[in-house]
């Protein structure tokens, strides 16, 4: 069974979805690429596992870096689920881009480079969006593209976490809008 639990952010709803023992989905209202874990069949439950994800976002949207991470079921394929061990690493207020993770699951590999688009993929695809953060993950040229969530939640969570935002700009057109 899946159970799920709504979170009121100050960006707005989040929806989280457990199989009871671990985060497996946690999505902005309205987010794309949640289907994929969320079953027709659910459960809405007040969980363990959801009262520790709500300390976590109280914590994180009260502008401070929780020192701890809920437990994840990342359930996804290997590419993907490296990706994202990557991401779980980026420093609260930090920034990492593309190209950066590509060399680290180039490395990982033991091959001589893994495409950033590929990683781009695996980053848009991120079912457990915050806690594992795709929006530390940036272009190379300081281009702010690509976050499900959108990209004006994206800015506002590097805001929160105070990151530099100076060398970054938001796309004026493109498909990671």
């Amino acid at each position: 069974m899946v159970y799920t639990y709504h979170y009121s952010s100050p960006l707005g709803g989040i929806t989280a979805a457990s199989d009871g023992e671990a985060v497996m989905g946690l999505w902005f209202d309205g987010q794309k690429y949640f289907a994929d874990i969320l079953p027709q069949k659910y459960e809405e439950k007040d969980l363990p596992v959801f009262q520790e994800l709500k300390r976590w976002l109280d914590i994180y949207f009260s502008g401070k870096a929780p020192d701890f991470t809920p437990p994840l079921l990342i359930n996804t394929t290997p590419f993907r689920k490296a990706v994202w061990e990557i991401m779980l690493t980026i420093p609260y207020g930090h920034t990492m881009t593309y190209a950066e993770i590509a060399a680290k699951i180039a490395e990982q590999r033991g091959i001589e480079r893994m495409s950033a688009q590929a990683v781009g993929g695996a980053v848009g695809h991120n079912s457990i969006s915050i806690i594992v953060p795709c929006h530390r993950v940036v272009g190379s040229d300081g281009n702010l593209t690509g976050y499900a969530g959108g990209i004006d939640k994206k800015v506002k969570l590097l805001t929160l976490e105070q990151a530099d935002m100076s060398a970054f700009y938001i796309p004026k057109k493109g498909s990671a809008l």
